[in-house]
């Protein structure tokens, strides 16, 4: 039992490439500048729901108040980029969520961040599939107008419609992401900006419009707020799925030729262009037709169809298609690296870790990751499944906010080192005891050990000396320690609060106790950690020199709080499907990665120990 609680809990060392051989095949072509990052990040993160969302949030929550809910999710998603960028600049390394968890946390949560990112691509990319064929529809003529090869078909006996297009896109852009991240890139980048230059245009020609008409949207009788501040915040939640995809950005982060720098450039530039976008266009929308009005389904064809621009329907449809076409590639992108940095660290079967040495993209996983999704397209309608998505990604989100309270403020101490490393710290302490032998001699060595121990406890008699010897250690186990109850009151505090705030079936003085008892936690762990110092050893985790999350420990616990809140309130059915994936993730860590990691092996030493050796190590093989 006690050794299946240490696996749980053990954890890699921030420099992966350290615990790697030295010319190792599986090593990722750095290729990636930040104009190709902001691409993907803009490509995966703006898709087809912005054409639907205004319309369907203006009409139930939000009103022409529909930009500001924007605003709020945009600089709610902020939060988790900032987060982001600190440790993406840090641990430029794939496998994104997954490997700062591994790092910070331990091996237990990173697997179940893994493998719950693993059911959201996949699934991701099936919806995102399924969603283009019925947009290309509308240019053959109509809804079955598709050629028979591509159209969709239902097969009787079975119940199910199978969707060829969908199938085909997905084995079309499987095979391009084989081809090299450079090339993929480029082409996601000219359909990112061919969608991007389809919402100028929604912007600018509806501006015009706005202005000959007098924006009627914005002069209704409800004024601003229709629905009230709490209509807003609602629509906020609701838009804020709209901003998942930057970090699909993080998970490229072995591909950069210069992370510390243009990783947190790209999240943040692609952040702000899509917020930018969606405000601006929310802006035009809801000001050219009342917000009661609104077709639910098609808000803007239909906004410029009421001002006789009947033609603008194909435009926006085009917009749809790229849109939906960048983020079927935004959607595949990440989760080949996954699986490989899970491969990596012995939790999944080293096939998904080798990497061709032609393109040195991971073409395996990217294979097996396109037939997979494929199936899915073709065979289900998994829109039902669409909300399975969001879990993988708000898990996320809530797990990189942990941890960059656990690296401010207890990072690790120890660092794992691997077999090949150990007999070099068994020789290191072999020649310490040495050379102590022959400072005192052979014979004098035990009568040499035992006045040095009497010297030293006589000293450790005078207080002065207690005090400059221990006092510091003391203090510093202390604050780790505080610092440590204080990020488990946190996260307990979080999750007590947004679970009884969400249930409603509790009698209400109940719910009024247990949301009280709940931010008492919440509170009291924010306050220690704002009190306390942070660790020293924040300066050195990782690489340096990249970006700094601004206002911790403020920012990471709202990060928590907001995404626990989401996560809380995905509905049961969504819960109960994706527990269910989570129990086999289970079984297969238990009966495969646990006996399986790359950490199984090792030996835990001092972090200051440990680059010793490994200085030590580079220097002789440099030698030879």
């Amino acid at each position: 039992m006690g050794g299946g609680v240490r696996a749980l809990m053990r954890r890699k060392q921030v420099d992966s490439e350290r615990a790697r051989p030295a010319g190792s095949s599986n090593q990722l072509r750095k290729e990636l500048s930040v104009a190709q990052l902001i691409t993907i990040g803009v490509g995966s993160t703006i898709g087809a729901g912005v054409y639907v969302l205004v319309g369907t949030v203006a009409r139930e929550h939000s009103g022409p108040a529909l930009t500001l809910s924007f605003l709020i999710a945009g600089i709610a998603a902020a939060l988790s980029a900032f987060c982001y960028a600190e440790l993406a600049s840090r641990c430029p390394s794939a496998g994104s969520a997954y490997h700062y968890s591994y790092i910070c946390v331990g091996e237990g949560v990173a697997w179940l961040i893994g493998w719950a990112l693993i059911l959201e691509y996949t699934i991701g990319g099936s919806a995102v599939a399924r969603g283009i064929s019925p947009n290309l529809a509308l240019f053959f003529g109509g809804p079955d107008s598709l050629p028979w090869i591509l159209a969709r078909h239902e097969i009787p006996w079975l119940d199910v419609v199978v969707d060829p297009c969908a199938a085909f896109l997905v084995f079309l852009v499987t095979g391009l992401l084989c081809v090299g991240i450079k090339e993929s890139s480029f082409v996601q980048g000219v359909v990112t900006v061919l969608n991007c230059f389809v919402m100028l245009f929604v912007i600018i020609a509806g501006s015009y419009i706005g202005f000959q008409t007098g924006w009627v949207g914005y002069k209704v009788a409800g004024g601003f707020f229709p629905y009230g501040a709490n209509g807003m915040l609602a629509g906020s939640a609701t838009v804020f799925f709209a901003y998942i995809g930057f970090d699909s950005v993080a998970s490229t982060a072995e591909e950069v030729k210069n992370p510390q720098r243009d990783l947190p450039l790209g999240i943040a530039t692609a952040l702000s262009i899509c917020c930018s976008l969606y405000m601006l266009v929310s802006i035009v929308i809801v000001g050219l037709v009342p917000y009661f009005a609104m077709d639910p389904d098609t808000p803007i064809s239909s906004a410029f169809a009421r001002h006789g621009m009947h033609w603008a329907m194909y435009l926006v449809t085009t917009g749809a298609v790229l849109a939906l076409c960048s983020t079927l590639m935004g959607s595949i992108l990440p989760q080949p690296r996954i699986l490989m940095a899970m491969a990596r660290d012995g939790l999944l079967p080293s096939f998904f870790s080798d990497v061709h040495k032609t393109t040195q993209v991971p073409v395996k996983s990217t294979i097996v990751t396109g037939i997979c999704a494929a199936s899915l397209a073709f065979f289900m309608d998994v829109s039902q499944l669409a909300g399975m998505v969001s879990v993988g990604t708000l898990l996320a989100f809530t797990i990189v906010a942990v941890s960059i309270l656990i690296l401010r403020y207890v990072p690790p101490d120890e660092v794992p080192l691997p077999s090949s490393l150990q007999a070099s710290f068994r020789l290191s302490h072999e020649n310490d005891e040495e050379k102590l032998r022959d400072t005192l001699g052979d014979e004098d060595h035990e009568e040499g050990a035992s006045e040095i121990t009497d010297f030293v406890v006589e000293s450790i008699k005078d207080p002065l000396i207690e005090k400059q010897l221990y006092a510091s250690k003391l203090d510093e186990t202390k604050r780790r320690k505080a610092a440590a109850c204080s990020i488990a009151s946190v996260c307990i505090g979080v999750l007590v609060l947004t679970t009884s705030a969400s249930a409603t079936f509790l009698p209400f003085l109940v719910r009024c106790f247990v949301c009280a008892f709940g931010g008492l936690l919440l509170l009291t762990g924010l306050g220690v950690l704002c009190w306390i110092d942070q660790d020293d050893g924040r300066h050195s985790f990782g690489h340096s020199g990249g970006f700094i999350c601004p206002f911790v420990p403020l920012l990471p616990v709202m990060c928590i709080l907001i995404n626990t809140y989401l996560l809380i309130n995905l509905g049961g059915g969504t819960w109960m499907r994706v527990g269910v994936w989570l129990v086999m993730g289970v079984f297969v860590y238990i009966f495969y990665g646990r006996t399986h990691s790359s950490l199984t092996d090792v030996v835990y030493v001092p972090v200051a120990e440990a680059n010793e050796i490994y200085g030590s190590s580079s220097a002789s093989e440099f030698v030879a």
